[in-house]
């Protein structure tokens, strides 16, 4: 499991979701799981979050779960898509 202190992304997996709360405001990501992949078809940010790169620094925590715990990520929201294409050192993590 990925440090909390050095990654405050956490999995709420009670609710198939990473959260990531700054200023009390949360950006969350929805995930499926199975065989080893990870699906993530929602990505949502507040509106006072946005422009900020809160979902960025989401998506970056998901990516350190995802490489700690050895699963795959199939970016199925055109948010996480868009992300994986302006991080291409994380291509490895694509299934």
């Amino acid at each position: 499991m990925t440090d909390q202190a050095s990654n405050p992304v956490i999995d709420v997996a009670a609710k198939h979701r990473y959260e990531l709360t700054e200023n009390g405001l949360t950006a969350f990501a929805d995930y499926r799981r199975g065989g080893g992949v990870m699906a993530i078809p929602h990505v949502e940010a507040p509106v006072e979050m946005r422009g900020g790169g809160a979902a960025g620094r989401l998506m970056a925590g998901i990516a350190a779960h995802a490489r700690a715990e050895g699963l795959k990520i199939i970016p199925s929201c055109p948010y996480a898509s868009a992300w994986f294409a302006r991080h291409p050192d994380e291509a490895d993590l694509l299934a």
